[in-house]
């Protein structure tokens, strides 16, 4: 993950992905590039092409928020997308960030999902590693070799593409969610992309697409080992006391196939959990059935 130009090379990674024809720009014969040229941005979003291109150079790095707005109408960026690129804009002033705080789930929400015996839930932290999950959320991702880290398990687990049977779709919302919550200061995340960029080729071509989406609500298929096809619909939940985390709550539709599903793989799974604590948290009662998996090494606190 570079964070020498991050502005310059997502402003050239959308741009190149930009089809004319969707900004109303004719399509040549001669065109010898699929997206955008640096003139026709520059020229949509009202600078000059000097500008733009000293944008996209790193020779010039903090556009006013008017012109990141005009950049981001020009490139067709959704909310999420045109939030990211303000970020990349705006100056620090040179101050350096603090280390990110140790992601730990509290005792309130650990006992409300636990709450919940028949609806599978899980806690994500800032790299979309499963800080925790109730006894069903666990139970519907066990199994496979990086159950806990929900972007390893996409690019990595020998299985991956039969437990997502739309796994094209997932592995590119999974980029876009791991991108959208991504800070270039993050020692351990560039940690994570270098590795998947180095072990997964299709990581590393959508991580350069630069697409930038929240994981907020969608509906997914799964193929369990246990149960066979699920289609579940999830709603992703901010979870405001701690920075980064997300909650996300899966269903099945009322009498559907997977609720029956979902219904058994909850009773293969209810006598067979065993709780054990992560990392020694004291903060969760002896008698939870939610878990906080094991942290892997790039979650772990840096020495």
């Amino acid at each position: 993950m570079d964070r020498e130009n991050a502005l310059g090379r997502f402003l050239r990674a959308r741009r190149e992905l930009l089809p004319p024809e969707e900004v109303g720009l004719p399509v040549g014969e001669r065109r010898r590039v699929a997206g955008l040229r640096r003139e026709e941005v520059a020229g949509l979003a009202g600078v000059s092409t000097d500008y733009y291109i000293r944008l996209e150079q790193g020779r010039e790095r903090h556009p006013s928020a008017q012109v990141v707005d005009a950049l981001a109408r020009t490139l067709c960026l959704e909310e999420d997308a045109t939030a990211y690129l303000h970020r990349l804009a705006r100056p620090d002033g040179g101050r350096r960030r603090p280390p990110a705080r140790r992601e730990q789930v509290s005792l309130s929400l650990l006992r409300m999902m636990d709450a919940w015996p028949h609806t599978p839930a899980v806690v994500l932290g800032r790299r979309l590693t499963v800080l925790a999950s109730n006894v069903l959320g666990k139970a519907l991702f066990d199994g496979h070799a990086y159950s806990g880290d929900l972007v390893r398990l996409v690019f990595l687990d020998p299985d991956a593409r039969d437990f997502y049977p739309d796994w094209d779709r997932v592995a590119v919302n999974t980029v876009a969610g791991l991108r959208a919550g991504a800070d270039p200061d993050d020692a351990r995340l560039i940690e994570v992309v270098g590795e998947l960029s180095l072990k997964s080729d299709a990581f590393r071509r959508l991580w350069a697409r630069h697409d930038i989406r929240q994981k907020t609500h969608e509906t997914k298929r799964f193929r369990h080992p246990l149960v066979g096809e699920l289609t579940l619909r999830y709603e992703s939940l901010t979870v405001n006391s701690a920075s980064g985390q997300q909650l996300v709550v899966y269903q099945a539709d009322p009498g559907s196939p997977s609720e029956e599903a979902l219904s058994l793989l909850g009773s293969l799974t209810a006598d067979s959990h065993v709780h054990r604590p992560a990392d020694g948290d004291a903060r969760r009662p002896a008698d939870s059935g939610v878990r906080q998996p094991e942290r892997t090494r790039a979650d772990r606190p840096e020495s």
